[in-house]
């Protein structure tokens, strides 16, 4: 007998509902949720594979513990006991600090991932954290920090009430968005077409979002700072700076703005840009006088040589066109499970360098050293190497730059723990793997993407499918993994008291502060208030009912809680977005700071790339998204290869004559790091001088259990940098806009 479900999509940042058909403990159909508050029925293929991934036959059952060394199945209590053991015996060696962790993508996709890495970072006591944000957004978190007080603060484009949408390096109608969470980017731009707006891509590849567009600039990889600057320069010059009467009290630097882009003009950056200086000034002058209007960059604009400069513009130009904080400009969301406001106030400095690696001495950003500088802090003999690792949902080996170097560093190394449903091309190194169930199985919760959402919406999935005989949820897993590092971790303990533990100190804060809804209550009496079935749910209950829309523990009977979500099983919709400037500064000024010293102290970089732009090199290459996939962690589902999901090098008809590439041949291709083939491309949809290889392939390595991927396992683009090309501002590789050289394989 089959029965349907509803659970959230965590495959993307969509996040979209789904309405799932099980048949026998097993998932049969997925389709969209159409009642759902946020997604009202959209589906993605990827969504639609729901049931392919959650059911593949490779995603391991139990733990693997390696004995002689071979990785074999083991009891979680075999597992925990082999991490309690050797996670100790580094600590007393040598440290915590001689511990790194790295947490991978699909972090924020669970409800684990949203709850528990922090206090296993504590519990470890190390300052060697690496992520996936140092290959994607941490430009903006920087920018954000920087400009805003807050790395969170991220203000998001408001799709559905903007006029004038410029996206820069942005794919949405493949990758279904990012930094700015909406389901059915297709649905949201013919509704803009429809009320008469215009959509303005920026983008070195014509891609499917860009052949949507009205205007398509084509710019050279990695000059968006340059570009985006002489938009600014353009507003100054013609007089066409309007922050408006609700920003300007709000907004500082404007002046400083001025001068910093007084050099920029659009003829002067026109060759670096690679775009006409009409163009630009046209980019300029429709933003100006679009009645609501947004600029959005993503990984394009982010994952380049500049990319904390050109996450910032994208926000100065938002400001000073009177679109920052406004209705159809750049908003910023209210989540649920947000602290409830405070009063407005000035904060402290945002500061980054607290730390630095050890290696390389890159400064810390966000409490977070960079990706790319993970294997010499393993390899690099030394006091303070990193001699274990416990990787989350993460496969650095295929994402980060250099993936050999850093294959050979782990296999390297004292002690490694993965918490992976995958045997990978990184968790094959690991000396205990802790397997997740699969995603039915699984409670599901947005704590990210409900900070980054373009619609305020509340919703929760408990499990769709009882956990299997013997499996441990993923929060069990990562409770567990906690009190064996710290060495509580016996047959016996209780991972309720990590949750406990949680709940314990944020109830602790929050009666002592003034300003909270539950200021001087009984922190004991409100926990034991708290609903749900297990930890993780009564942290969540806490998190709402302290939340801006929730009953702060009996105050409000109309406020949210986990039992009054759990009787909205497809949500509850908290209405658009609404300016709120006041309540997100931190900033020493309290305003928005326009021209942060580190922001400016980068400009005269920039300058000094642009006049050395005739020095530009012949071919450079970018990444690309395909919407069958999600970076290297959706390969090993059948329904979504093969067709334009594929491995391939573009190139333009040009350069593949220039070169001597014919299509379908193979190509081979060298970088700072190496070099790999891969089969030819030809397409007029790159600009003269790209290529185009997409991120995440390369399945071809020996110990990996990944069927489905290893048939057609691609190359791993990453291979191509040796890391040391990075967004000096936040540590952020530069996977995008560097120099290769391209031809035929013989």
């Amino acid at each position: 007998m089959s029965r349907t479900a509803l659970r959230i999509c965590p495959l993307c940042e969509a996040t979209c509902g789904l309405t799932l058909t099980v048949e026998e403990g097993r998932v049969t159909h997925a389709r969209g949720d159409a009642l759902d508050v946020f997604s009202a029925g959209f589906i993605c293929p990827k969504g639609a594979s729901f049931g392919q991934l959650d059911g593949d036959p490779d995603r391991l059952r139990r733990p693997l513990v390696r004995r002689g060394g071979r990785l074999t199945e083991a009891t979680w209590q075999e597992a925990f006991a082999a991490v309690a053991e050797g996670m100790g015996a580094v600590t007393r060696a040598y440290g915590g600090a001689a511990v790194g962790v790295f947490l991978g993508n699909p972090n924020v996709h669970t409800v684990a991932g949203g709850l528990y890495p922090g206090q296993l970072i504590g519990a470890l006591g190390t300052r060697s954290v690496f992520t996936a944000s140092t290959l994607d957004q941490m430009p903006k978190h920087l920018s954000c920090g920087l400009m805003f007080g807050d790395h969170d603060a991220i203000p998001v484009p408001d799709l559905d009430r903007t006029d004038h949408l410029v996206l820069i390096g942005a794919n949405p109608l493949v990758s279904n968005g990012s930094l700015a969470t909406a389901a059915d980017y297709p649905g949201k731009l013919r509704a803009l077409r429809r009320r008469g707006g215009r959509l303005v891509v920026v983008d070195p590849h014509r891609t499917r979002t860009a052949r949507a567009a009205d205007r398509h600039v084509a710019p050279r990889p990695g000059t968006d700072a340059a570009l985006l600057l002489a938009m600014v320069h353009v507003l100054f010059a013609e007089d066409l700076v309007a922050p408006g009467a609700e920003l300007e009290g709000h907004l500082s630097g404007v002046e400083e703005v001025r001068a910093l882009a007084a050099d920029f003009a659009p003829e002067a950056v026109a060759a670096h840009c690679g775009v006409p200086a009409g163009e630009i000034r046209a980019l300029a002058r429709e933003l100006a006088a679009a009645e609501r209007a947004v600029v959005y960059g993503r990984l394009g604009s982010t994952a380049v040589e500049f990319g904390t400069l050109s996450s910032w513009l994208v926000d100065v130009l938002n400001a000073l066109t009177g679109n920052l904080d406004r209705q159809g400009g750049a908003m910023f969301p209210l989540s649920a499970t947000a602290r409830a406001p405070r009063p407005a106030r000035p904060g402290r400095p945002y500061v980054t360098g607290r730390w630095h690696s050890r290696v390389s001495g890159r400064p810390e950003v966000k409490g977070e050293l960079p990706a790319a500088m993970l294997a010499e802090e393993m390899d690099t003999p030394g006091e303070g190497r990193l001699r274990a690792l416990v990787v989350v949902a993460g496969n650095p080996v295929l994402s980060t730059p250099d993936g050999d170097r850093l294959d050979r560093a782990l296999a390297g190394l004292d002690f490694m723990v993965s918490v992976d449903p995958y045997l990978n091309e990184t968790s094959r190194h690991a000396h205990v793997v802790l397997p997740p169930p699969p995603p039915a199985q699984s409670a599901h919760y947005d704590f990210a993407f409900s900070t980054l959402a373009v619609r305020n919406t509340v919703r929760y999935s408990p499990p769709a499918v009882p956990l299997a005989e013997g499996a441990l949820d993923e929060p069990e897993i990562l409770a567990r993994l906690i009190l064996a590092v710290l060495g509580q971790g016996g047959p016996d303990a209780d991972p309720a008291l990590v949750d406990d533990q949680a709940i314990r100190r944020r109830l602790d804060r929050e009666t002592a502060d003034p300003h909270s809804p539950v200021h001087d209550r009984d922190a004991a009496a409100l926990a034991a208030a708290l609903t749900g079935r297990t930890g993780y749910e009564r942290r969540l209950d806490m998190m709402l009912r302290l939340g801006p829309y929730g009953d702060g523990f009996g105050a409000d009977p109309e406020g949210l809680t986990l039992d009054r979500l759990l009787g909205h099983p497809h949500g509850i919709d908290l209405g658009p977005l609404r300016p709120r400037i006041p309540e997100v500064l931190r900033t020493p000024s309290g305003t928005v700071e326009l021209a942060p010293a580190a922001l400016a102290g980068d400009v005269p970089r920039l300058r000094a790339a642009v006049a050395a732009g005739a020095e530009a090199p012949a071919l450079v290459l970018i990444g690309r998204r395909h919407l069958r996939s999600n970076n290297s962690w959706m390969h090993n589902v059948p329904a979504l290869t093969g067709g334009s999901n594929r491995c391939t090098v573009q190139i333009h008809p040009e350069d593949a004559a220039r070169l001597g590439l014919t299509d379908g041949a193979t190509a081979r291709i060298k970088g700072d790091g190496g070099e790999i083939t891969a089969p030819v491309e030809i397409t007029d949809a790159l600009r003269p001088g790209v290529a185009c290889l997409p991120h995440g392939w390369g399945h071809d390595r020996e110990g990996t259990r990944l069927t489905a991927a290893a048939r057609e396992p691609g190359v791993n683009v990453n291979q191509l940098l040796d890391g040391t090309r990075l967004d000096p501002l936040s540590g952020t590789a530069v996977l995008n806009g560097f120099p290769v050289q391209v031809e035929p394989a013989g």
